[in-house]
């Protein structure tokens, strides 16, 4: 399904925000996609058309590689109902008439610095209060736009964005509950009714196309092949605010190939997928200190096991044990030899930084779970199960409460957003692998429009 924003007679214009989820979290998203439109409002650096995409899980759950240590700690249950991440481009390289080229001379692979040296004047004055400047000997200033002074930027106007919503609250939208700046990523929790999501939101730089530093991947066999277009594979690329480990964080982006893997998704099996979740939820939290595996790198290595393993063998209905197992082995075998390729960049390690201690004490972590597969997912399953009984005592005490939520506007069964996210049931039912956008006023959230596509753009 994809859900896009777009102007009813408003300044301002987002195409497509395309999803992992079905239906999760309609309302959220109408604040979000209404918060957006006045951050571009305030200062109109932000693309007038833009296009966000919108993941299943926060970057905690490594939707995106963006590894970084300064998150805090939020617990499902407690915290929040369900979690997204949401990539928003400040930046979006899709019409350009001259190419772009990411400068990868200072960094690792996976990583580069984006100069402006070549836009318009327009476009470096906007952004100049964003950039690190080098000048050179011959005189010429090099604007290299900066990932921590964009998310800087970003976390301000949201702020800004949020203040003003507070202060005037609209009917139908959700109650802001939490907003915290973790390194570069700015995170939101909403109250929708009973329900609190977390959308941990990324400024990003968008671009259409493919990067050259991955393009002998399209060159190999893949899994994918015959699945899907290679059309639908490569349409497009981000740089996320994330340096590699001895990078410049004022200057480094990491690539990331986020929408791609959305369209591989579509072709990995059921069972291989249940295997994933089980292994994630197993090792998540066994793994995460010192910190050295990240569900990114799971994600990783399943890719890399479909390539490997013979089609039939995958789409087996009751291998989701074996799936397990073969993750499990997969990720010891990458510990113990410090070596976790890229998946679109496989010249990449993503595990060469990692010290021998390090390793060692995760690969003999990793071995108690292959002695015991079926009691470590149990655990996992009882946590699971806690933070859902959670979540149902914290909704029934706010349901007895006498203080209506910010949603209900004293009661009234027909919700504007209720009304939306019947709406959306209804149009994903009935329109199966089609483009589903909503057209949204910011000055008016509660009035949206439809309009159905054969393909997402």
């Amino acid at each position: 399904m994809t859900v896009g924003l777009a102007p009813v007679g408003g300044g301002w214009q987002s195409g497509g925000l395309h999803r992992e989820k079905d239906l999760s979290a309609e309302n959220g998203e109408v604040s979000l996609g209404s918060q957006q439109g006045m951050v571009q409002k305030l200062d109109q650096k932000l693309p007038v058309a833009n296009e966000y995409l919108l993941l299943s899980g926060g970057v905690r759950e490594g939707v995106v590689d963006l590894d970084l240590d300064e998150l805090n700690v939020y617990a499902r249950g407690t915290d929040y109902d369900m979690d997204f991440t949401l990539l928003v481009p400040a930046l979006k390289l899709h019409d350009r008439n001259q190419p772009v080229t990411l400068d990868m001379r200072h960094s690792a692979l996976c990583h580069s610095w984006l100069s402006l040296r070549l836009f318009d004047e327009g476009t470096i004055s906007k952004w100049k209060d964003c950039c690190t400047i080098v000048d050179h000997i011959n005189g010429a200033t090099n604007y290299f736009f900066s990932p921590t002074k964009v998310a800087d930027w970003f976390y301000d106007s949201i702020s800004i964005v949020l203040s003003e919503i507070q202060k005037k609250p609209q009917r139908g939208m959700p109650k802001v509950e939490k907003v915290e700046k973790n390194g570069t990523i700015i995170s939101i929790i909403l109250g929708v009714g009973s329900s609190r999501m977390l959308y941990d939101i990324v400024p990003v730089v968008s671009f259409k196309g493919w990067p050259a530093v991955a393009q002998s991947w399209l060159m190999e066999n893949h899994f994918w092949d015959g699945k899907i277009t290679e059309e639908e594979v490569i349409s497009g690329f981000y740089l996320v605010p994330a340096c590699s480990y001895k990078g410049k964080k004022d200057n480094e982006w990491r690539l990331s190939f986020a929408r791609s893997e959305v369209q591989l998704k579509k072709c990995i099996s059921s069972s291989l997928m249940q295997a994933y979740q089980a292994c994630k939820a197993i090792i998540i939290k066994l793994l995460s200190r010192p910190k050295a595996i990240s569900p990114y790198h799971l994600r990783s290595m399943m890719l890399w096991a479909c390539d490997r393993l013979p089609a039939n063998y995958l789409a087996q209905e009751d291998y989701a044990a074996h799936f397990l197992l073969g993750l499990i082995d997969d990720l010891q075998h990458c510990l113990v030899n410090k070596m976790c390729p890229n998946y679109f960049i496989p010249q990449c390690n993503m595990l060469e930084h990692l010290s021998e201690e390090t390793v060692m004490l995760h690969a003999r972590k990793l071995s108690s779970v292959r002695s015991d597969p079926a009691e470590h997912l149990r655990t996992a399953i009882e946590h699971v199960k806690a933070a859902n009984r959670l979540t149902l005592e914290l909704q029934r005490r706010g349901s007895t409460t006498s203080i209506p939520s910010p949603q209900s506007d004293g009661g009234d069964p027909n919700q504007p957003d209720d009304r939306l996210a019947k709406k959306l049931q209804q149009l994903v039912t009935e329109n199966p692998g089609k483009s589903i956008s909503v057209f949204i006023n910011p000055d008016d959230v509660t009035r949206p429009h439809f309009r159905i596509d054969d393909k997402f753009f």
